[in-house]
């Protein structure tokens, strides 16, 4: 399979409140927009939102989203955690911290319960830095 992009499509309620929450706080813009359906861009990197009960979904699979995890890395997690916790009060749901396994990162809850990890790539541990090929 010779791919031409690949990104996220998440279910939700209400798409177009869905994204101005990526707009206004991931630095997303939109792409395209309907009242069922909105593609988002931020350079490279796409996201898409559909309404969850919307009838391209097969009807066994509409609904919500449940246990999403989206890693966005940056620079500085820690500016990122002023900006998004103390400025814009963001829900926190794991604090900021580092891990042994090579970053510093923690998790806010976005649009209906998605977790949105923000991590910044640190050094590893000596345990964990054999675990990274190359």
């Amino acid at each position: 399979m010779a791919l031409t992009s690949f990104y996220p499509v998440l279910q939700v309620a209400d798409p177009r409140a869905a994204a101005a929450f990526f707009t206004a706080h991931l630095g997303f813009e939109e792409t395209f927009a309907a009242e069922w359906y909105v593609s988002l861009r931020s350079g490279t990197y796409e996201l898409a939102l559909l309404q969850h009960d919307h009838e391209t979904i097969p009807a066994d699979f509409r609904g919500r989203v449940s246990g999403i995890l989206l890693n966005v890395e940056v620079a500085d997690a820690r500016a990122e955690y002023r900006r998004l916790v103390d400025e814009a009060g963001l829900p926190v749901r794991r604090d900021l911290r580092d891990e042994a396994f090579g970053q510093r990162h923690f998790i806010v809850e976005g649009p209906e319960g998605v977790l949105i990890d923000v991590i910044e790539n640190i050094e590893p541990s000596a345990e964990f830095a054999e675990a990274y090929a190359g």
